[in-house]
C-alpha cells in the first residue's frame, strides 16, 4: 500500500518530517513503511530515493524523520513486500524550494532586535548578533549585564520561526563559568520578559572561547531568550546564532 503527495514543485526537504500513527487500533500496520522522496513517478514514486524506514511508531504518537535536504517533488509513504492497510493520521513536511538559499541554514539572528536585563561595561546586547565570534571582552564583541538576579538577553526575530539550532559563543579571557546553568527559552510570549516561554536547552557549561550548538527541534517562536535563573550573576554572550525556518515556508498535509 502507498500514499503519494505532490508538492507541485521541487523542494529541499528539511529535517522535520513528522508522521502520526493511528491510536485506536492497528498501530503495527505502519511497521516497515518507507519514506521516499524524489522527482520520478516510476512505480507511482516508490522507486525514488529512501529517506527513512519506519520501524515502529507508538499508538497515537508522532515521530520525526530526518531527510537532510533530499530534493523532490513527490513524498511517498509505502509499505513494501506485503499486503497491508496503510493509515496515516498526519503527515507534515517542511522544506525550501530547490535552488533558493535555505533559511533553515542561515543565521536569522542578525536580522532581529535585541534587549537585555541591564547594561554593564558598555556591553550592549547588539554585540551578540554582530556576526563576530571574537571572545575576548576588549575586542568589543561581547555583551555584558550588571550583576542581576536572573539576568537575561532576548532576541526578537520579528516573526515566528521554527527554530532548529541556537549556537552560543562564550567569553574566553575570564569568567567562562558564569554561563553555567543558563537556559534557552523560545516562544511567542513576553511574560516575564520572555523567560516563561518553553525551554529548548539548559547550558551546563561552554568551554572558554568556544561555541556550542543546541538543537531545538523546530520549536516555534518569535523570541529567543537566554536567561540565568535562580541566582545573581553577570550574563555575557560573545555571539548568538540562530537557524530556523520561517513558518510561512513550511508545507503541511493532513490525511485521514
Amino acid at each position: 500500500m502507498v500514499e503519494n503527495w505532490t508538492l507541485l514543485k521541487t523542494y529541499k526537504i528539511k529535517p522535520l518530517s513528522p508522521a502520526t500513527n493511528r491510536k485506536d487500533c492497528c498501530r503495527e500496520r505502519l511497521n516497515g513503511a518507507e519514506i521516499r522522496i524524489g522527482n520520478s513517478l516510476n512505480d507511482h514514486g516508490n522507486s525514488n530515493p529512501r529517506c527513512a524506514v519506519i520501524s515502529s511508531i507508538t499508538a497515537g504518537s508522532s515521530d520525526t524523520f530526518t531527510c537532510n535536504g533530499m530534493e523532490g517533488r513527490y513524498v511517498n509513504i509505502v509499505i513494501p513486500g506485503r499486503a497491508e492497510y496503510l493509515t496515516l493520521c498526519e503527515v507534515e513536511v517542511t522544506g525550501q524550494p530547490s535552488g533558493n538559499p535555505a533559511p533553515a541554514d542561515l543565521n536569522i539572528a542578525k536580522g532581529g532586535n535585541v534587549v537585555q536585563s541591564s547594561l554593564g561595561w558598555n556591553g550592549v546586547p547588539e554585540r551578540a548578533i554582530d556576526g563576530n565570534r571574537a571572545s575576548i571582552y576588549g575586542q568589543d564583541s561581547c555583551t555584558h549585564t550588571q550583576n542581576d538576579v536572573k539576568p537575561w538577553w532576548r532576541l526578537d526575530l520579528l516573526k515566528t520561526f521554527k527554530i532548529n539550532t541556537v549556537t552560543i559563543t562564550n567569553r574566553k579571557d575570564c569568567c567562562h563559568d558564569r554561563i553555567n546553568g543558563a537556559e534557552i527559552r523560545i516562544g511567542n510570549s513576553l511574560n516575564d520578559n520572555g523567560n516563561d516561554n518553553p525551554r529548548c536547552a539548559v547550558i551546563s557549561s561552554i568551554a572558554a572561547g568556544s561555541s556550542n550548538t543546541f538543537t531545538c527541534n523546530g520549536m516555534e517562536g518569535r523570541y529567543v531568550n537566554i536567561v540565568i535563573p535562580g541566582r545573581q550573576e553577570y550574563l555575557t554572550l560573545c555571539e548568538v546564532e540562530v537557524t530556523g525556518l520561517n513558518t510561512d515556508d513550511s508545507i503541511e498535509y493532513v490525511c485521514g
